[in-house]
């Protein structure tokens, strides 16, 4: 079984890009919500959420992970193997 990943983005986020770049090199499909596109109050009950206001903000199986940093991080600890 796969991990269910959820990349929250905006149009204009260069770490949005890596981060989507990094999940697609290693073949993990993700579902991508851009906030760009999105009611305001869907970014606001994200950030009330997570207490981060910026993006990209990643979640595995519903897991708050962090953003770009703490995945690539993870991907170089060996670590995001496991969770997916």
């Amino acid at each position: 079984m796969s991990a269910n990943v959820k990349v929250y983005s905006t149009s204009v986020c260069p770490y949005c890009v890596r981060a989507k770049q990094l999940l697609e090199r290693k073949g993990i499909a993700y579902t991508e919500i851009n906030l760009s596109n999105e009611a305001p109050e869907v970014r606001v009950e994200l950030m009330e959420k997570t207490r981060h206001r910026t993006v990209p903000q990643i979640f595995i199986n519903d897991e708050f992970i962090g953003g770009f940093d703490q995945l690539y991080q993870l991907d170089r600890e060996g670590k995001l193997d496991q969770l997916i």
